[in-house]
């Protein structure tokens, strides 16, 4: 019975045990429970207490944020010493140039700044004044829009709350808010076009200068013709001075509302919507954004690279197109048309594959980012829109159903007007991609003329160029002297691309020495002339010579401009600067008489007579032009090169001695003996890279002439008497 009775005192025992220490366990836990509420009821009165401070601190931030994800976003920081050395043209394994890589990084804002002093060259031009009447356009929509999501708001309110006066007075409100909004649009568009002209003005009148030149510049211009003639590194100019600066001045100028408009955007309208549903939801809607908005521009395809190409494709095939219009008479006589087909097809298929590929990459890019853009992001700021509804914001009242409905559709409207914002900052990436790619061609453009304008030139160099001794040659530069005289000391012949014509060229000739040179095809002749125009560098040796305006060029085909029939005789210069020079058409038709062209003024309706004159004129008609431009300019030299070859002998030797009348010496190429007794001195080149410098005796050379053609004469008789003799022989046997 003890036992019993002890062991129900055990089990008693044993079972109260637990019970009491589940009372004990959970008092102290509901102590601790609210000891833990006490905890969070103080911090959270702590927090109210200091909220309005922590809004502004979370709203600094947000700012802050913003402004600096945009500009790291779009200048590239984090790859900045990689991508300056990727933006560089590389060499490949056959050691040929590679395109070089155009992204949005370092080497673009680089760029982008050279350009920038350019179109902008001070805080008081005129294009500055655009951007500051921009930039206050820009801000006063984005003020309206924010009073429209406001009005929006309490436009839907008064229907839910049935109040037909209040909803007509908002209406009203809408259409007078109208007039401001549809002005301030159409003002923005309005002097984005004034931008844009602005800036490809700027550029265009820069890039001219280089490229045509200054007056009195000398060696440092003519980059026009240094660019296609010892560079290689542009093929066509023309196309970057005519489309490439006007996309990059359109880009350019529509860029800064792109990015500006939608940067302020996202800052007002999170700010606003801050004060309606809290800093610490749209601070962590801005978490969420940016996460994806990083996935987003990892996924970004080279847009910058990719413009380049097309621009530089279009270019060629442009170009292609502008050679067949060039040679078009020598290719229909060599019945060309299948072989320039197929040239200017593969230009063309290439293009198209580009295209296409960059489609391609468009589409796919253009899902995701819709897909990211529109409906994620949309569906983030669905929950954030919902948070005044189902949650109760601290320091907020709460609202009857007009109310929350005016708070939605106002929050609503005030998001995605942010989310669009947002996404025109990610979109704009893209277009500063494109930017990036015609800042490359212009900087391109830009660099090279400046490498021309220097004597830095890279041009693709013949085998014979490679020897050591043609090596040396072509990394010299000879010296330049100012001089009365032409002198040449130990000067080599060298064409651009390296190919050695005359290894040690010398000779000397006076004001008044007429020079004569002959020599095969290829030998150095035109070099000559080009080096005494200033048009080639001195790889070595001395130059004596003049002033390169001191040379007048005529070719076997001169160059007739577009103008009067006056301007082809004045050329370069305009009526004003012929009146100057106290110069009449009385005195121009003297000219005309002088290369007996006295009656085509009459015939071609006057000296104003506008027309195409290399279709109006003949061959020879175009050359004589051509002598009265030089009688007309009187320059101290001349350089004929096979200027007289359409011509009559009769009429080439009144040139030629009116020439010599007004003191202007003549360096002439050609290989009429007609010409012979108009010249002292004779260069004689081998076209093996020897050359012969002498005085001309034009009577003793035309007696050996004909001589020579005596003998050839009789040795084209030697196969017919030897046949005679032949025949004789048989016939008497």
């Amino acid at each position: 019975m003890a036992t019993h009775a002890y062991t129900g005192r055990s089990d008693v025992i044993a079972s109260s045990t637990p019970q009491s220490v589940r009372m004990t366990t959970s008092f102290a836990s509901l102590r601790l429970s609210q000891r833990s509420n006490e905890k969070l009821a103080n911090a959270f009165n702590v927090y109210m207490l200091h909220r309005p401070l922590v809004q502004r601190l979370l709203n600094v931030s947000f700012v802050t944020f913003i402004l600096s994800s945009v500009y790291f976003g779009i200048s590239g920081k984090s790859s900045t010493s990689q991508s300056s050395k990727k933006g560089r043209s590389k060499k490949g394994k056959d050691g040929e140039d590679r395109p070089e890589r155009v992204a949005v990084d370092a080497v673009f804002f680089q760029r982008l700044r050279q350009i920038l002093r350019i179109v902008i060259p001070g805080i008081r031009s005129k294009e500055a004044m655009l951007l500051l009447m921009h930039s206050t356009l820009l801000v006063l929509r984005t003020a309206i829009s924010l009073y429209v999501a406001a009005l929006d708001g309490k436009i839907v309110a008064s229907l839910v709350r049935a109040r037909p006066l209040e909803f007509f007075w908002n209406i009203l409100r809408w259409l007078v808010v109208a007039i401001p909004a549809t002005w301030t649009n159409s003002w923005l568009s309005y002097i984005q076009n004034k931008l844009s002209i602005a800036y490809r003005t700027r550029l265009t009148q820069e890039v001219v200068k280089q490229y045509l030149g200054e007056e009195g510049e000398g060696a440092n211009g003519k980059a026009y013709y240094k660019l296609s003639n010892l560079d290689d590194r542009i093929k066509n100019p023309d196309q970057m001075i005519t489309h490439d600066i006007q996309r990059f001045s359109n880009h350019l100028a529509a860029m800064y509302a792109n990015l500006a408009k939608p940067t302020l955007d996202v800052i007002l309208y999170n700010y606003q919507l801050s004060s309606n549903v809290g800093a610490e939801g749209v601070m962590g809607l801005t978490i969420l954004v940016q996460l994806s908005a990083t996935l987003l521009r990892y996924m970004t395809p080279p847009f910058g690279m990719y413009t380049a190409l097309s621009a530089q494709m279009a270019g060629s095939l442009r170009h292609t197109h502008s050679r067949l219009v060039e040679f078009a008479e020598e290719v229909a006589f060599m019945r060309g048309e299948h072989t320039e087909k197929m040239l200017i097809e593969r230009e063309y298929a290439a293009s198209v594959a580009h295209e296409n590929h960059v489609l391609q990459r468009r589409w796919w890019f253009g899902c995701v980012e819709e897909g990211i853009i529109k409906w994620l992001w949309g569906s983030f700021g669905l929950i954030l829109c919902g948070i005044p509804v189902f949650v109760k914001i601290p320091g907020v009242a709460q609202l009857d159903l007009g109310g929350r409905t005016e708070g939605f559709v106002t929050n609503r409207r005030l998001l995605l007007s942010s989310s669009d914002a947002f996404g025109r900052v990610m979109y704009s990436y893209k277009d500063l991609a494109e930017l990036a790619g015609y800042t490359a061609r212009v900087s391109q453009l830009l660099d090279t003329m400046k490498d021309v304008r220097e004597g830095k030139f890279q041009k693709a160099l013949v085998n014979s160029a490679t020897k050591d001794g043609n090596q040396i040659n072509l990394q010299g530069r000879g010296e330049v002297i100012e001089s009365e005289d032409i002198r040449f000391d130990g000067v080599p012949i060298v064409t651009p691309n390296g190919d050695v014509l005359v290894e040690r060229l010398s000779f000397h000739i006076k004001p008044g020495q007429n020079l004569l040179i002959v020599g095969p095809n290829g030998c150095g002749k035109s070099s000559l002339f080009r080096i005494l125009g200033g048009l080639w560098p001195v790889y070595g040796g001395v130059v004596h010579k003049p002033a390169s305006s001191q040379f007048i060029l005529i070719p076997q085909r001169p160059y007739l401009p577009l103008g009067t029939l006056r301007d082809q005789v004045i050329y370069p210069h305009s009526k004003a600067i012929m009146d100057q020079r106290g110069v009449t058409d009385a005195d121009l038709a003297q000219i005309f008489e002088v290369v007996q062209l006295g009656g085509i003024v009459d015939r071609e309706g006057g000296w104003n007579a506008v027309k195409e004159w290399r279709e109006t004129l003949s061959g020879g008609d175009q050359q004589r032009i051509a002598w009265a431009r030089l009688f007309y300019h009187k320059p101290k030299y001349a350089v004929l090169d096979e200027a007289t070859s359409l011509v009559p002998t009769d009429i080439e030797g009144l040139m030629m001695e009116y020439a010599g009348t007004l003191n202007i010496t003549l360096l002439t190429v050609s290989h009429r003996p007609s010409l012979w007794k108009y010249h002292a001195l004779i260069l004689h080149y081998d076209g093996q890279g020897g050359y012969v410098f002498t005085k001309l005796d034009a009577e003793k050379r035309l007696a050996l002439q004909e001589e020579k053609q005596e003998l050839e004469t009789k040795l084209l008789e030697v196969p017919k008497m030897k046949a005679r003799l032949l025949e004789l022989k048989t016939l008497t046997k």
